[in-house]
């Protein structure tokens, strides 16, 4: 009995530092002051000085997401949970929006609480899906009315856009959030030219292979979550991983010389990858994304995963 009493009190202690490891919520962002950054026609050239502003000014933001998708993917549910209740409860983001820019940003973040969320929602309480579900839904639909009263061009930034929304729909089951995502990538997908590349992201100048991966990061984790194999998609994706490997093709077709990929870039390929069953797709390394839901080596409970198979 007395070993039996030493043991639980030993468990117990040992359990103290794993609950105080989740530190309390930070004040919730109700404002978004972000800011462009570029300063050419093609928006391919970086201001250093307003990119650091921006980077300053979205930080909490940023920091809340990925403690967050961080929380969420370590199976820390209490801590994340507690997190997204406390911004859920006071409605962050849901005021001033200083530019196009902070829109970006709060899809953005949007996109990967809710991708965060899908980690840990079994274990969340019915107040708490109420809450943390209605908030989502608040910000989903201020995307969507945005999104559609947008004149520009549809591109990397719309593809984001649908994510977020997309997302939204997996966790809380509302086919309006799914379908309007599902019309964002089936618009995305007739956009895809007959080499495979995205004619918006191709006038980026040096930085057009930079946004074809970063385009074609929502495009993927959408198509898992809504479970649609395109073969437009796969073209985008052939089309992408070897431009990442060698641009000179894409160089010639746009006439600058293009950032090389970095392999953190090209990481959303496990995505694809687990979709179509592609096991030599998937990279064996670090894979941590706040964006697309925390450590991509782990599958979100959203995506549709087929079996592996080699080719």
């Amino acid at each position: 009995m007395k070993r039996t009493k030493l043991f639980t009190g030993l468990l117990l202690v040992l359990a103290v530092p794993a609950a105080m490891a989740c530190s309390a919520p930070p004040p919730a962002m109700m404002d978004i002051d972000a800011n462009s950054y570029y300063t050419d026609a093609h928006h391919s050239v970086i201001d250093p000085v307003l990119r650091a502003r921006n980077i300053a000014n979205t930080k909490p933001i940023d920091d809340f997401l990925a403690q967050v998708a961080k929380s969420a993917s370590q199976g820390d549910a209490a801590c994340a949970l507690e997190w997204l209740g406390s911004w859920a409860g006071q409605r962050a983001l849901t005021g001033k929006l200083s530019s196009e820019q902070a829109w970006y940003v709060r899809k953005w973040t949007l996109g990967g609480m809710a991708l965060s969320y899908a980690r840990v929602k079994p274990a969340a309480s019915a107040a708490q899906r109420q809450a943390i579900e209605a908030w989502f839904k608040t910000l989903a639909d201020a995307t969507m009315a945005h999104s559609d009263a947008h004149k520009g061009t549809r591109n990397n930034h719309y593809y984001w856009e649908g994510l977020a929304v997309t997302a939204v729909g997996g966790v809380t089951g509302d086919e309006r959030y799914l379908g309007w995502g599902r019309k964002v990538f089936e618009h995305a997908m007739g956009q895809v030219a007959a080499d495979g590349s995205l004619p918006p992201e191709m006038e980026r100048g040096a930085k057009a292979l930079h946004y074809h991966v970063f385009a074609a990061v929502p495009l993927v984790m959408s198509a898992s979550i809504l479970d649609i194999r395109s073969p437009k998609l796969d073209q985008l994706m052939r089309f992408t991983i070897a431009a990442a490997q060698d641009p000179s093709a894409m160089e010639k077709a746009t006439g600058f010389a293009q950032e090389r990929a970095n392999a953190s870039e090209m990481s959303f390929a496990i995505i694809y990858a687990r979709h179509e069953g592609r096991a030599e797709l998937m990279p064996a390394k670090a894979n941590f994304q706040p964006r697309l839901g925390g450590d991509l080596n782990l599958p979100n409970p959203l995506e549709h995963l087929a079996p592996r198979k080699s080719q």
